[in-house]
């Protein structure tokens, strides 16, 4: 079976547009915190020792631009790939940097957090696996044209991912005492809906 023979399948459509809007808008929210200039953590990391993580977080946050830098770059990241619309592109700037965030968090102790970022990685990977069809042609390889329009261009889950991704971008930026189960369960909720309407229009 092909590529394209399994992207008909459409609960593995639903599965990559959710996947999106997930690892997407974990960047998306985690990014403000530092566009606004603000630590990662809650105090200061200076006193810790060199070779733990709070110092190196510590580090990052006193380089000033350099941490706003990375800020920009998860947000339009995540920003891309919640669009459904530009999620290739997305893909492409989202691997480099959840990989660097990958071998950030085996390099220090993070407790369990490899298991989070690792599955980010995994992710993405699948995300450009999924892709492979049209990014093939960056290995000189001849591109594969699309036989069906796939769930992800139906206007429905373009908006969607635009919904999600104003609501993270604004809830972060204008909400200091933020509760991320309301973001996560506001997120969901807008994902329920987007399923039932999208998959209404599909029958209909």
């Amino acid at each position: 079976m092909n590529l394209q023979k399994i992207k008909e399948k459409v609960w593995l459509q639903i599965f990559v547009i959710y996947t999106r809007y997930s690892i997407g808008g974990a960047f998306v929210f985690a990014s403000l915190i530092k566009i606004k200039g603000n630590r990662f953590t809650g105090e200061s990391g200076a006193e810790n020792p060199i070779n733990s993580a709070w110092h190196f977080f510590e580090t990052m946050y006193q380089s000033g631009i350099y941490w706003q830098f990375l800020g920009v770059g998860q947000f339009v990241a995540g920003g891309l790939l919640m669009t459904q619309y530009y999620a290739k592109l997305g893909a492409v700037a989202f691997f480099p940097i959840i990989l660097n965030v990958f071998v950030i968090t085996i390099s220090y102790y993070f407790a369990y957090t490899p298991v989070i970022t690792g599955g980010m990685l995994l992710a993405t990977i699948l995300l450009l696996m999924w892709e492979w069809d049209t990014l093939k042609v960056l290995f000189n390889l001849s591109p594969d044209l699309p036989q069906k329009k796939r769930l992800e261009n139906d206007t429905v889950w373009v908006v969607s991912g635009m919904v999600m991704f104003l609501f993270t971008a604004s809830y972060r930026t204008f909400v200091d005492r933020y509760n991320i189960f309301i973001w996560g369960g506001v997120c969901i909720i807008i994902g329920i809906v987007t399923l039932v309407i999208g998959l209404r229009k599909r029958k209909g």
